[in-house]
């Protein structure tokens, strides 16, 4: 199975190019698509989750056609928004049900079996019994994972699912996810690099409702090799270097800047040579586009 897109663009009504040109081959796996918040990522999800048009282009998922056979789609998708609701004062076992209900299974026993498989498969199942209102955020979203399953999806879509949480819920997320991407074209809209570097087999990242790149992690990374260098400088510092260098991040390191740069050519002056991170890469390309688009 493969989510093909093709030539896809969207303007909003205020002028706003939230897609342009979005063309983009997703095999079945992990597909980690990156980019600030406002770059059109969840524009790009609700698209493909038929929930919005497009102004152009196509979209399939193996013979179905996303923009003209829309119900098809939604019988095989499973959608976790970047924000969902719940019903508080209804358990996880309730209104899991509902939701298969919902979906067509009307077969209660069938129903039951899916529901209690689906608790297992979350690490819901000890506390299916407690109100939604007394869960963690780890746990609402691992919910949110439990329903978009009911219907057994061959496209997964999950938006920015692990902001807020903390790292050991990260942690259980990111096995679950792993483990459903093995079956299941699952794309993985996220900002936060750590998601993609340790969940995805291919990614692409978007800016300014474009693809600025795409393709598998580990030869992306090949594309910064032997140009990124490191150097800590005093804060006041900062503007002169941004004005020199291409300095694509930033961070304080005992109270100071550390920058990280790309250079063709060995920049001296006290820089250091570091191994590209998937997240230099990741900053490369925003900074790439945000600098074409202010010229």
């Amino acid at each position: 199975m493969e989510l093909v897109i093709d030539n896809l663009s969207k303007t909003y009504a205020n002028g706003v190019k939230a897609l342009q040109n979005i063309s983009l081959d997703i095999p079945t796996g992990m597909f980690g698509l990156l980019g600030p918040n406002g770059a059109g990522k969840s524009t790009l999800m609700r698209t493909i989750a038929t929930l919005q048009e497009a102004d152009q282009g196509s979209i399939k998922l193996g013979d179905i056609d996303v923009l003209q056979q829309k119900n098809e789609l939604r019988q095989v998708l499973g959608y976790l928004p970047q924000q969902f609701g719940l019903y508080p004062k209804i358990s996880a076992e309730v209104l899991l049900n509902h939701f298969a209900v919902l979906k067509g299974i009307i077969n209660k026993k069938e129903r039951q079996e899916l529901v209690k498989a689906l608790l297992h498969k979350t690490n819901l199942y000890d506390v299916r019994k407690q109100n939604l209102k007394g869960f963690s955020g780890g746990m609402k979203q691992r919910f949110g994972i439990a329903q978009a399953l009911v219907n057994n999806p061959k496209l997964l879509i999950v938006d920015e699912p692990t902001a807020g949480l903390d790292p050991v819920e990260r942690n259980r997320f990111y096995n679950l996810l792993s483990e459903l991407g093995e079956k299941t074209v699952v794309i993985l809209s996220t900002h936060i690099v750590d998601d993609v570097k340790e969940l995805c087999t291919n990614m692409a990242i978007i800016n300014k409702g474009q693809v600025c790149l795409k393709g598998k992690p580990l030869e992306i990374l090949e594309s910064l090799k032997g140009r990124v260098y490191q150097k800590t400088i005093e804060k006041s510092e900062l503007n002169l270097y941004k004005e020199n260098f291409q300095v694509i991040s930033e961070r304080l390191f005992l109270g100071k800047p550390t920058i990280h740069i790309v250079s063709n050519t060995n920049p001296g002056e006290g820089f250091t040579a570091i191994n590209a991170e998937l997240e230099d890469v990741y900053f490369s390309e925003i900074f790439n586009v945000t600098n074409a688009k202010s010229i």
